[in-house]
């Protein structure tokens, strides 16, 4: 199914726990002169226009991004990724929203390299337009990004940061997740990879996490982030969870200072809360 346009979404609080998030590890990443390659399997369109009808008809960046960047006391560790979102914009407007490439894109190194994996037609072509002058640093794929990715790993620098974040409109998503999973860590044990869900009242969604941590797995992080209560008739997302193999060991520390800031910036109603839980030895 091709049915799923993250344009609907962006700027949502999803958004922003996930970018936030991505750009924390690549600036881990960048510690180290070594370069590494970044992988995105489900890349969308790489840019989102907020004044477009796409995302004006549920307006969702307004309980997102738009609530962070309207405070004056944004801790110290989410500055980067808003300086991102405003690096896009004009001084006080918020016409445009990265996404995940396009918050990868500003903190590659001229030896870093980005593979980017998108079916959707339209969105490919979106894609490839916003990173036309991109040249050999970035590749775009029309392919399904789950079996794509094998042909980049292990990659020759033997450093990975591989983003997984498909859209979940068919269930069978959440058990294709395990089974990529499975084949990365066969061909590339030591990569960092990060796994997005929906918070949802479905089975496949809460036992996710579960699942995961059920790998053969070192070292993990687990940290989910919901902005209001699960809505009676089940029907929508009420939060969304990120989970990490093989993070930093900095990333907890980081996260317990930033999540109670953001559970309260973005809480749409007393349901909002955060779970945070990692193995890092």
């Amino acid at each position: 199914m091709l049915s799923y346009r993250h344009a609907f979404h962006a700027g949502n609080h999803a958004d922003v726990l996930k970018h936030f998030v991505l750009v924390q590890l690549l600036e881990y990443f960048n510690r180290k002169d070594k370069p590494y390659l970044y992988i995105d399997t489900h890349a969308g369109a790489g840019c989102y226009g907020l004044e477009e009808a796409f995302a004006r008809k549920n307006a969702e960046f307004e309980d997102g991004v738009a609530r962070l960047l309207a405070r004056k006391d944004v801790p110290a560790e989410l500055k980067s990724y808003l300086r991102i979102v405003r690096d896009l914009n004009p001084p006080g407007r918020l016409r445009l929203y990265p996404g995940s490439p396009c918050c990868a894109a500003p903190l590659l190194r001229e030896q870093d390299r980005m593979r980017l994996f998108e079916l959707h037609p339209a969105d490919n072509r979106l894609l490839h337009q916003t990173f036309a002058e991109a040249g050999s640093k970035v590749m775009i794929k029309e392919e399904d990004g789950f079996t794509g990715i094998n042909a980049f790993l292990p990659p020759p620098s033997r450093r990975a940061l591989v983003l997984i974040d498909p859209p979940y409109e068919v269930k069978t998503d959440y058990r294709t997740v395990l089974t990529a999973l499975k084949e990365c860590l066969r061909r590339f044990a030591t990569g960092t990879y990060v796994v997005w869900y929906p918070r949802l009242t479905t089975m496949h969604a809460r036992e996710l996490p579960e699942k995961l941590k059920r790998l053969p797995l070192d070292s993990w992080l687990h940290v989910s982030l919901d902005v209001k209560k699960p809505s009676e008739d089940g029907f929508g997302m009420h939060g969304s969870g990120l989970f990490v193999i093989n993070p930093p060991w900095t990333l907890p520390e980081t996260l317990k200072t930033v999540l109670p800031w953001l559970k309260d910036v973005l809480a749409q109603d007393d349901g909002a809360d955060f779970v945070l839980e990692s193995q890092i030895p």
